[in-house]
């Protein structure tokens, strides 16, 4: 059933996984440019070379910031479709990603689990429930002033090092195999400028999930929402009667969005308004939201509910006004997905194969997989072994590592198993 074992890997993610997240690689949101910051490149050039250097021949960083590669088929079977792994290569903007200081934390006994260079830095079990699945294990984190960058490096080290595997390991047989690590994930943006074309691809995936043995076909689908709002003018020492303030107006709106509609406040299934931005002056002020939910007819529920309450506090303000964009984001990838269950098949298999027990769930988020999945790639997304993302408490354990990168290569021999 399987032509290899883990003992005849030698791997090397974790060394990879140290190289690239000392490289900032922060997007930006205010950024108009693709890639939004030149720096993501930076990681791209290493990927690129490295690539190179394993015999990948065709790997190549376009001018948009995406790396491409192929791992030709060493298979004698016709006709294996083409799969595609993709991971990204930027870290959120919402922690710093600058100077990231990676450390072991060897044979983890359930300790806490001071940063050194911020001691109110502390990873608890219980604020961190995974690291109960971590004993004995090998915890990585950063050193307290940043964040680590496993979302998404540990998934980019592991697909590395699994191109390593394949293309020394000629016995683990696979089809034509398509690599993908893209930008500006973190900022919606991630596969805006992809070649669907280029990657010729019938099914991928992402890997970029959390726990091990984990992975996601189903997440939010997600609209974008500006509120802009006209308020009135006038000579602060001459406004009594006059002035509307759009400042005033756009903090009431924010105060009456109820809590049970916020992300505080919700959980599991339900959806959520969100808003992640105000700018503005007196005469017009601007609201920024997110809004998000697994069932896509509710989106315009939620947009509704963001207008009825301006409606209901504009009452206060006669003569103030308002008007409200909705944009798509991304969409449940569940509806592609179920079109393709096998996609999601093999991949719960290899994570069998892996010595895993598998667990299929939703993800309140979305991944480059939610686009892609209805741009013509269905994409489910398998752990990489990712916790507490985006802050300095951000961990990853090396033997999970390890796990993800027998289960990409597990994948790679079932599609060719059962074509």
């Amino acid at each position: 059933m399987t032509s290899f074992k883990k003992s005849d890997l030698n791997f090397s993610v974790v060394e990879r996984f140290f190289r690239y997240v000392i490289v900032d690689t922060q997007s930006d949101h205010a950024s108009l440019s693709q890639p939004s910051t030149l720096k993501q490149k930076n990681l791209g050039y290493i990927l690129v070379n490295e690539l190179l250097e394993i015999g990948v021949a065709d790997a190549h960083l376009d001018e948009f910031g995406y790396v491409y590669a192929t791992i030709p088929a060493n298979t004698a079977k016709p006709n294996v479709p083409i799969i595609c792994f993709c991971s990204h290569m930027d870290t959120s903007p919402d922690c710093s990603g600058q100077d990231v200081k990676p450390i072991i934390h060897k044979n983890y006994k359930g300790q806490d689990l001071v940063l050194p260079d911020d001691n109110s830095q502390v990873l608890r079990m219980s604020e961190h429930p995974d690291l109960k699945n971590q004993i004995g294990n090998d915890i990585i984190t950063a050193s307290g002033t940043t964040l680590l960058g496993a979302d998404n490096k540990a998934g980019v080290a592991e697909i590395m090092d699994a191109c390593y595997q394949w293309m020394n390991h000629p016995e683990i047989k696979h089809g034509t195999i398509r690599i993908l690590f893209t930008p500006d994930e973190e900022i919606g943006r991630g596969v805006d400028k992809v070649d669907i074309k280029k990657l010729g691809a019938y099914a991928g995936y992402t890997i970029d999930g959390e726990s091990a043995g984990t992975m996601e076909n189903e997440t939010f689908s997600a609209d974008g929402a500006r509120l802009i709002i006209n308020g009135i003018s006038a000579h602060p020492g001459f406004a009594k009667g006059k002035m509307q303030s759009a400042i005033k107006i756009a903090g009431a709106i924010v105060a009456a969005l109820p809590h049970n509609l916020s992300p505080e406040g919700t959980s599991g299934k339900e959806g959520f308004v969100h808003p992640v931005g105000i700018e503005g002056q007196v005469e017009q002020a601007a609201i920024d939201f997110i809004i998000r939910d697994f069932d896509e007819g509710k989106l315009i529920q939620h947009a509704n509910t963001i207008k009825q309450i301006a409606n209901n506090v504009l009452l206060a303000f006669p003569g103030a006004t308002y008007e409200l964009q909705v944009k798509a984001q991304y969409r449940n990838m569940k509806v592609m997905l179920d079109q393709h269950p096998h996609i999601v098949d093999h991949a719960m298999e290899a994570l069998k194969r892996a010595g895993m027990e598998p667990r299929l769930r939703s993800i309140r988020g979305g991944t480059d997989g939610s686009r892609l999945s209805f741009m013509g790639l269905p994409c489910p997304n398998i752990f990489a072994g990712e916790h507490a993302f985006h802050g300095k408490q951000e961990w990853v354990s090396v033997q999970d590592m390890h796990k993800a990168v027998e289960t990409i290569l597990h994948l790679g021999e079932i599609w060719e198993e059962k074509s």
